[in-house]
């Protein structure tokens, strides 16, 4: 086994994970990360489960390379789609002792607790709404909580593209509001199944009714790796603690670093990976 202490890795198909690397970095300051967004194959969330789960075991495996014991899948089609069979076939043929995170577990382990109607909706790609991933794990946990599920197509293009905040954004944002909420007018949480989501927070206040609460994924992600490195106390000590923090992408170095400051809130200069 490999003893040298190594940085967290963070992996997303893009740039969305950044939303939650932020939010990691805020809670846990002290430790190094190395982020990876699988730029040139984005988007994830159309693809096949056979196709995210390569790619996505691709991308874990270039992050263990590195250094890394412990990789967090920013992405909720890479947690929905690759992340348990990576968990269960994969790791122990690769390193028993290495470990993969997903962002959907943590969200469905407190979403019953925001709810009062028990009624729940959640914003997803297409992917992972057809992954059931979010209904199957809630109702381990909540089963008297009845989930409705929304895919969102359009919103992941409007935020790559600075869209976001455009007048066009708010058609699309309406539509799917929409198509959740008459599924059920007593949806009172919903969760943004798509770590994109958070930069049209505001649009979508403005769209859904009075007293509905958003849940986004980032500080949930971040408060459930603080527990797990608690509880784990062996990885925690796998982790390098130098504060450091490294970029990489599958595509144009230039376009990411422009792009990805939008959601880290930060500058950010990356380097490049060739898969």
């Amino acid at each position: 086994m490999n003893k040298k202490q190594g940085p967290i890795g963070v992996f997303d198909s893009g740039y969305g994970g950044l939303t939650v690397l932020k939010e990691i970095v805020k809670t846990l300051p002290q430790y190094d990360y190395i982020y990876l967004g699988d730029n040139s194959r984005a988007p994830y969330g159309i693809r096949s489960f056979e196709t995210v789960y390569h790619y996505t075991l691709e991308c874990v495996q270039h992050l263990f390379n590195m250094g890394c014991h412990l990789v967090v899948l920013a992405c909720n089609t890479a947690s929905a789609k690759a992340l348990r069979t990576i968990q269960q076939n994969d790791l122990p043929k690769i390193d028993p002792e290495r470990r993969v995170l997903g962002i959907i577990r943590p969200t469905t382990e407190i979403v019953g607790k925001y709810t009062r109607s028990r009624q729940v909706g959640i914003f997803g790609t297409t992917g992972t709404v057809n992954s059931q991933s979010y209904p199957i794990e809630i109702e381990k946990f909540f089963p008297d909580v009845t989930v409705y599920q929304q895919a969102c197509p359009m919103w992941v293009p409007l935020v790559e593209n600075d869209e976001y905040n455009s007048d066009g954004a708010d058609f699309f944002i309406r539509k799917y509001v929409r198509q959740l909420m008459v599924q059920s007018a007593d949806i009172d949480t919903i969760v943004l199944g798509c770590t994109h989501y958070p930069l049209l927070i505001g649009k979508l206040q403005q769209h859904l009714p009075p007293g509905v609460q958003l849940l986004s994924q980032g500080s949930i992600a971040a408060a459930g790796l603080k527990d797990y490195l608690q509880r784990h106390p062996e990885m925690a000590e796998k982790c390098s603690t130098g504060g450091t923090r490294e970029f990489f992408t599958t595509d144009d170095t230039e376009t990411f670093d422009r792009q990805a400051g939008i959601f880290f809130e930060a500058p950010v200069k990356s380097r490049h990976l060739s898969l």
